[in-house]
């Protein structure tokens, strides 16, 4: 009995985690003109459509332009801050800690509305580097705390040694720290790649005219056209997430990090 209902709970929590990724993608593969689940037939001509939309090319370039630039700053920031966190005592770490971590605690809405208000009217930034901000922002607790995982389970006596054999602090961590933590810092970059190129509250706030991040562009879309071309793209998308984590984890065991 107690076999069978430990089978009953996998099986809804698998339908409720699988179901809408499977609702997705045959509703992009409808052969209809209108989303609709069940689809009336199945074709391919949606996810066809998906490369012949300009916007979706336009936008999509730009959260790749996010994710992967946004991320590589959130990195330079986020390699050295987690250092110091994690080899001196600073006063009041756990304060910084927490107030590294903020974007992941504070609602998305709340920090995308504090960027507009606070940031881009007052310093009249163009869309495109508000984004930037907010996404190297908000990808930067990720960094950190990946990054500090990494260092917490390196021991401080190799690049203690290394100092000792007459490298400089700055030959150390480049010789010693980065090359053992490297793992770290790949899962904190496509930790930070994903976790970028979804966002959707702060990135609501701060797109403008002509500029869009791909998430924002499928909302707006489906406000005039409600066509099965949003379910092929939002499939396709998820496709692509959960390629890159699987590849991570096969190659840096990305489970470790996160």
């Amino acid at each position: 009995m107690a076999r069978t209902t430990n089978w009953v709970v996998l099986g809804l929590t698998l339908t409720f985690l699988i179901g809408p990724f499977i609702i997705i993608i045959f509703a992009g593969a409808s052969a209809g003109e209108s989303l609709a689940f069940p689809p009336a037939g199945l074709s391919l001509k949606w996810y066809a459509k998906v490369f012949t939309v300009e916007s979706f090319r336009q936008s999509f370039m730009l959260s790749m332009f996010l994710a992967v630039f946004g991320t590589l700053a959130a990195l330079l920031i986020g390699v050295p801050a987690a250092y110091a966190l994690n080899r001196y005592k600073l006063p009041g770490d756990e304060t910084i800690r927490t107030i590294v971590a903020a974007p992941i605690i504070v609602p998305g809405i709340i920090v995308g509305l504090a960027l507009l208000r606070y940031l881009v009217v007052p310093l009249d930034f163009t869309v495109t580097m508000a984004l930037f901000f907010a996404h190297t922002a908000l990808v930067l607790p990720y960094a950190v705390r990946v990054v500090s995982s990494s260092l917490h389970n390196l021991r401080a006596d190799m690049e203690e040694a290394a100092v000792l054999l007459g490298c400089s602090r700055l030959q150390a961590f480049t010789k010693v720290v980065l090359p053992n933590i490297r793992g770290g810092v790949l899962a904190a970059f496509i930790l930070g790649f994903v976790t970028s190129f979804n966002q959707v509250p702060v990135s609501l706030f701060l797109s403008g005219p002509g500029v869009r991040t791909l998430p924002i562009d499928m909302l707006a879309y489906m406000e005039i056209t409600y066509d099965p071309s949003v379910a092929a793209l939002s499939a396709l998308l998820a496709f692509m997430s959960l390629a890159i984590v699987f590849a991570a984890e096969r190659l840096l065991g990305f489970s470790r990090y996160v």
